[in-house]
C-alpha cells in the first residue's frame, strides 16, 4: 500500500485539528516511553549496545523506507534519535527507567484519547494494526505539511 493511501486512511480518524494536535505531543511520547522500555536489556557489542529498542528501530525503519524513500529516511533518523535517548535514559537507575518509560507512555496514550473524545471517533489502530507504524509518520507529514513541504503528497491525502 502507498504512502498516500496509508496516511489517507490514518487521516480519516484524524479530522478534528484538536486531535492532530493532541497527537503530536502523545504519539512522540508513546514512542520514547515504548523506546526507554525496551533499552533494557543491552547487548554491548565494542562500543555499541543492541537493545530490543535498536531491533525494534531498524525493523520500523525498513518499513519506512519501503514505503517511501524520503519520510523512510526522515523517520529512520528519528527513531534513531529516539533509542538514543531511550537508552541513555535506560541507563540511569531502574526506577527511572521504568519510571519514566511508563510514565511516558501513559501520558502519551492520555492524550491520544482526549484527542479521540474530541475527534468523536475511536482510534484508527481498532480497525487497522498497522496504525500504530502509521501514526507516527502521520505527526511527521503533518509537520511537514505545516511547513508548506510535500504539497504533492498532501493532495493525495487530504484528496
Amino acid at each position: 500500500m502507498s504512502i498516500a493511501r496509508q496516511l489517507s486512511k490514518y487521516r480519516e480518524y484524524h479530522h478534528d485539528h484538536r486531535n492532530v494536535l493532541t497527537h503530536a505531543i502523545g504519539i512522540p511520547m508513546i514512542v520514547l516511553g515504548i523506546t526507554i522500555l525496551l533499552s533494557r536489556p543491552a547487548l554491548e557489542i565494542g562500543d555499541f549496545a543492541i537493545t530490543p529498542a535498536v531491533v525494534a528501530g531498524v525493523l520500523a525503519s525498513l518499513w519506512y523506507l519501503r514505503l517511501d524513500l524520503g519520510t523512510g529516511l526522515i523517520m529512520a533518523g528519528l527513531l534513531a534519535l529516539f533509542v538514543v535517548v531511550g537508552y541513555l535514559i535506560a541507563q540511569d537507575s531502574a526506577a527511572t527507567w521504568l519510571g519514566g518509560g511508563i510514565a511516558m507512555f501513559i501520558v502519551g496514550w492520555v492524550f491520544q484519547l482526549v484527542g479521540h473524545k474530541f475527534e468523536g471517533r475511536k482510534p484508527a489502530f481498532v480497525d487497522d494494526l498497522r496504525s500504530f507504524l502509521v501514526g507516527p509518520l502521520f505527526v511527521v507529514v503533518e509537520g511537514l505539511f505545516a511547513l508548506g513541504l510535500m504539497k504533492d503528497l498532501r493532495r493525495q491525502v487530504e484528496g
